[in-house]
């Protein structure tokens, strides 16, 4: 027997109440102005417990034409859920009619809808919260959109209709309105008033509809102000992030296309929206917290796809240097290359006899570098000719600097060579007493640099030793100076902070394992890699970890800091590319060999070499 309908509450379903003899009433979920939607259990599967939606709908109109309308409007609900397949769309078990009322049975979601959900915060929700649901809900947008036969308009998105599931997944609910799209074709203003475009008032809606809705959606979870209670279309006097200042400006960005007032002016489609939430989300560091069906447009062949590739004949280990539109690179090839740094095309090589992984230094239309030839070189920076030569007597792994007429490098041979710029010349060499392969820095006429017997040594400019620091094992990475203290690491498993002046321990940070990584300093902060797979974050006033990031292997490349992301290469054959502030990845390249090279960075362009003989250019 059906419950009259007198009242609120008497029309209602009670709970125990068995529906067609199936499914039995267990509460009210949910209240309309033309029914309720219901919780029930399916008594078609007595050994388990079946949960359904019965969602109701009861027709009191007195005018026939009316009634049958209403029956048709709730037939095509059932009709049109019952094409569709996609996780966030609950899916249609059954329909029919009895007496007055219809019913569909739905699949039951467990779960709030977002309008609870912000009801519920004393606060705006959170970036990190809402993006993840945005991409969700462009995913699912998109596939109505491209449905086939004929697109499928939402045109009712908004807080309430959008539900998240006990998997933190969004599910979107009541399809009443939803309607399939059709080129020319008016109807009259459906929808709901503060999250509905201008052209739905008029009886119009495309897609572009469900992309407004989608914004004010956002704006209203983002900021926490109804735009129900708002005057229509007014989301430009509200700027989000005069509401909510912890609001990233790129969302921002997104939310104000997507509700431009014009539909030409928003974004064209769902899937470029999702795109454009994907990017602020790889900017802001929060990749990691996605699900990895999110990100899969984010992987390497999207965001980090490289620009151009040059190819070498044997491995890059060392890294670049960019002056003008040039990038110089060396090669275990024993060549020394110039590429043009906007599209890769070669411009000239030079050949050594031995493998280069010195990083070249440029001066005054020279280019000077180390190799495993036991000599440094130096060529012109527009044709590559030999200009002159020094000689060693070892390998040269370390890097040059020039300073005051001088170029400073390291040799295995063990001494620190001090050469007269102009003819080539010792001006003087100081014996370290074992190889040097990391590269002098010169600060206040004094220059600091490291060796495989773990010491580090302060001398003059006249090659006199100031002070020597002793280290427990090896110290390869080279030395940074920043505010009169100076940064090292060593296969000790110790970054170490000295002052500069006097070479006095300022503090001693115990890194997993050793490093050969060269310490890149910015403000208060320093990033440095080591062998255990790490790359860490220190505090320069604290010697406190901010953050760690671990890699698949080694990290024996050194980072560098860009716009507030990190770049570093790792053993395990890629470049992360890491948020500087957090350390969650925002993309990372995958090469086919190790890389043991630090990057480059020049006009927006990062380049890597990689041990797989390929010299990588992509977008910083």
């Amino acid at each position: 027997m059906e419950p009259k309908s007198t009242s609120q509450e008497s029309w209602q379903l009670q709970p125990g109440f068995t529906l067609a003899d199936r499914y039995l009433i267990q509460s009210v979920i949910g209240m309309g102005g033309m029914g309720a939607v219901y919780r029930a259990c399916d008594l078609h599967f007595p050994n388990v417990v079946k949960l359904v939606a019965v969602k109701e709908m009861i027709n009191q109109a007195h005018d026939p034409v009316v009634r049958q309308t209403i029956v048709q409007n709730f037939e095509r609900e059932a009709n049109l859920l019952a094409t569709l397949d996609h996780p966030a769309i609950p899916r249609i078990y059954d329909y029919f009619t009895s007496n007055e009322r219809s019913y569909l049975i739905l699949e039951y979601i467990k779960g709030k809808d977002l309008e609870a959900i912000l009801n519920e915060s004393e606060e705006p929700l959170q970036e990190e919260r809402v993006i993840p649901w945005a991409i969700e809900i462009c995913d699912v947008l998109n596939y109505l959109h491209s449905h086939s036969p004929e697109p499928i308009i939402f045109r009712d998105m908004k807080p309430s209709n959008v539900m998240i599931n006990q998997h933190n997944h969004v599910v979107l609910v009541d399809f009443g309105i939803a309607k399939q799209f059709q080129i020319g074709q008016k109807g009259t203003m459906i929808g709901t008033e503060g999250y509905s475009p201008p052209e739905q008032y008029r009886g119009e809606a495309s897609h572009l509809a469900d992309i407004y809705a989608l914004g004010a959606t956002l704006h209203h979870l983002l900021c926490k102000r109804d735009p129900r209670l708002e005057p229509p279309f007014s989301f430009g006097e509200r700027p989000l992030r005069k509401i909510n200042p912890a609001i990233s400006a790129g969302l921002e960005a997104i939310i104000n296309t997507a509700l431009q007032y014009s539909p030409e002016e928003r974004y064209p489609s769902t899937q470029m929206m999702k795109e454009a939430l994907l990017k602020v989300a790889q900017e802001n560091g929060m990749l990691p917290i996605l699900p990895s069906n999110m990100t899969k447009i984010l992987d390497s062949e999207e965001m980090a796809k490289p620009i151009w590739t040059f190819h070498c004949q044997d491995e890059i280990r060392g890294s670049a240097m960019c002056y003008g539109t040039t990038i110089f690179v060396g090669s275990y090839d024993k060549h020394l290359y110039a590429l043009n740094a906007q599209n890769g095309e070669l411009i000239w090589e030079y050949s050594a006899e031995g493998g280069i992984v010195s990083r070249p230094a440029y001066h005054e239309g020279n280019i000077y570098f180390g190799s495993e030839d036991t000599r440094l070189h130096v060529v012109t920076s527009r044709y590559g000719r030999i200009n002159w030569t020094y000689y060693t007597n070892g390998p040269v792994r370390s890097s040059p600097t020039i300073v005051e007429g001088h170029v400073f490098i390291g040799s295995d041979d063990g001494f620190l060579h001090a050469v007269h710029l102009n003819s080539g010349r010792r001006t003087w060499m100081v014996e370290a007493g074992s190889a040097i392969r990391s590269t002098p820095m010169v600060e206040h006429d004094k220059v600091y640099f490291g060796t495989e017997s773990g010491d580090f040594y302060c001398l003059d400019f006249k090659g006199n030793i100031k002070w020597r620091f002793k280290a427990k094992r090896a110290i390869t990475s080279s030395p940074v100076i920043l505010d009169n203290v100076v940064y090292f690491g060593s296969l000790d498993g110790t970054l170490y902070a000295l002052d500069s002046g006097s070479g006095w321990v300022i503090w001693r940070f115990r890194l997993g394992k050793g490093t050969i990584s060269t310490p890149c300093v910015s403000a208060d902060l320093i990033f440095m890699g080591a062998i255990d797979g790490v790359i860490y974050c220190i505090d320069t006033r604290t010697a406190k970890e901010v953050w760690r990031y671990t890699t698949d292997h080694q990290v024996t490349g050194s980072p560098i800091l860009y716009k507030e992301a990190i770049y570093c290469g790792s053993v395990d054959g890629h470049l992360y590319c890491l948020d500087c502030s957090t350390g969650r990845l925002r993309w990372k390249l995958r090469t086919e060999g190790p890389i043991t090279a630090t990057p480059t960075v020049w006009n927006d362009m990062v380049f890597i070499g990689s041990t797989d003989h390929t010299l990588y250019a992509l977008k910083a």
